[in-house]
């Protein structure tokens, strides 16, 4: 078995054990709910359904992303990530929403908080297991370097967290009767729900617009090709994510006067050297004679 096939088995199995999680969670919350009335613990129920339908919809992209490029999909499947990202977006973001109406509803009308023991239990059983998934999940995804798994951990630490305000809450309630804690918890909850849901949708965006990759990467891109022997500069530097894999295009600067084949075989060794960097990217290069005059997209984007 490839290096590449057992990381797809790492990650899908990753995305298995989240699936499976979400659903266990989701039921013994909901259960937890029913049996305490506490809006807290509902909060944190809902988080459990995006979850599920965060991990479905990565399980997805995670399929559909190890599949190799084809004569319709030439530059592969890895943006199904970004699509992915954006469903959950959506999801994570009307839930907040629907949370804090409730919430607000009961600062209104409160309600009682009932077995309030029951659910630090239930709650405390679901802090374990999300922490037992994360500590997977951060092995597969620097394993992999999977980015639709990287998405699925961040959510699911966030859970950790919010799970433990839960736990406080109810702790709150039970000793001290302050049921308007309840509400607080759930709150703060939500408030974590949209902020989520707004750094997923901003990330989605920008790879399916084609954002340039970060700055540390294209200088570093830069540093690689310039100190290649041969080459006498470079421009028109383009780069974007497609997933779990980067894409670069650059113009090569090189000697008018070497021949086609050594031409080709500097860019050849340019192109091993990016790959040594950045494994699993996809690199187009176009050689040009050093000096010739030509209409550059660095003109364009310079306004020059």
């Amino acid at each position: 078995m490839t290096q590449s096939e057992q990381n797809n088995l790492l990650k899908e199995s990753a995305a298995v054990a989240s699936v499976s999680l979400a659903i266990l969670l989701a039921l013994i919350k909901f259960y937890a709910f029913l049996k305490t009335d506490s809006l807290a613990v509902f909060s944190s129920f809902v988080d459990s359904i995006t979850d599920l339908f965060a991990s479905m919809v990565s399980f997805i992209a995670v399929y559909f992303s190890t599949k190799p490029a084809t004569s319709n999909h030439r530059y592969g499947y890895g943006k199904t990530e970004a699509l992915s990202a954006l469903l959950q977006a959506v999801f994570v973001g009307v839930s907040g929403f629907f949370v804090i109406s409730d919430g607000i509803k009961r600062l209104i009308h409160p309600v009682e908080i009932m077995q309030t023991s029951f659910g630090v239990w239930i709650m405390l059983f679901s802090i374990f297991a999300t922490f037992l998934l994360v500590v997977y999940q951060t092995y597969v995804a620097n394993k992999t370097k999977s980015l639709a798994i990287k998405a699925d951990r961040a959510h699911y630490t966030v859970d950790f967290l919010t799970n433990s305000a839960v736990v406080i809450s109810l702790l709150l309630v039970h000793f001290f009767g302050f049921v308007y804690f309840d509400v607080i918890a759930a709150l703060f909850i939500s408030s974590y729900l949209l902020y989520n849901a707004y750094a997923l949708a901003k990330e989605a965006i920008e790879m399916i617009t084609d954002k340039e990759l970060p700055g540390e990467i294209r200088k570093n891109i830069e540093k690689i090709v310039k100190n290649c022997k041969g080459v006498y500069g470079m421009h028109d530097f383009r780069s974007r994510s497609l997933g779990d894999a980067y894409y670069f295009e650059l113009h090569l600067e090189m000697d008018g006067e070497i021949s086609l084949s050594e031409a080709h075989e500097l860019s050849s060794s340019v192109e091993c050297k990016i790959l040594e960097a950045y494994p699993n990217s996809q690199i187009l290069i176009h050689q040009d004679p050093i000096g010739v005059d030509e209409m550059r997209l660095d003109h364009k984007i310079d306004g020059k």
